[in-house]
């Protein structure tokens, strides 16, 4: 997000709103197997992709980020933890990865941080990349209106629902966009959804 000073607040961050458990059911529904080619769009610090690779030791991860300093940490982060992962710095609508060559595409939070024109272009760029029948999984914050606390009334949130990016996700053309999981009750993090569409 362009604030370097910020990030050692993360991990921190992320223990208090529970965010490693919201991870795991992205993971859950992406359902990596050994061999698979994993790319993550908008990795930040990398620890999506991270507990993947300790979930799962035999996938193989990448991950982009606009931003080079969370590359850096996350590339400290995997060596600590013996998690073998390629970073890269791109953007996700223009992804440094051939055409159908990889089984699943994550995005954690990252979406939200795009406008309607960028998120098209990304998820176009998700298509290309993955393989006939692979899959993208997204988790995103819900700003849907009427629902939930205030935290979630941020201009960057107005319009940004599940059927949103349902739409977007047919419009770059991927298949069978669904919704996978919802947040359910009051949570540190705010509402949140988990979508998933195929090549």
């Amino acid at each position: 997000m362009g604030r370097h000073w910020m990030l050692f607040l993360y991990e921190p961050f992320t223990r208090v709103a529970g965010l490693r458990r919201v991870h795991g059911e992205l993971l859950d529904r992406a359902a990596v197997q050994p061999g698979h080619r994993v790319l993550e769009i908008g990795c930040g610090p990398g620890d999506l992709l991270l507990a993947l690779g300790r979930r799962v030791p035999g996938a193989i991860l990448q991950g982009i980020d606009p931003d080079p300093a969370a590359l850096r940490k996350a590339r400290r982060k995997g060596a600590r933890r013996g998690v073998e992962a390629r970073w890269d710095l791109a953007y996700a609508d223009e992804l440094p990865v051939p055409d159908a060559s990889v089984d699943r595409v994550l995005s954690s939070y990252m979406l939200h941080h795009l406008d309607p024109a960028q998120q098209l272009a990304a998820m176009r760029e998700a298509r290309r990349v993955l393989r006939p029948g692979g899959e993208l999984h997204v988790l995103d914050a819900d700003g849907s209106p009427g629902q939930g606390s205030s935290r979630h009334h941020h201009p960057r949130l107005a319009g940004h629902t599940p059927e949103h990016l349902i739409t977007t996700m047919r419009e770059a053309g991927l298949s069978s966009p669904t919704e996978t999981g919802r947040s359910q009750g009051r949570r540190s993090l705010g509402r949140y959804f988990l979508l998933r569409a195929t090549a």
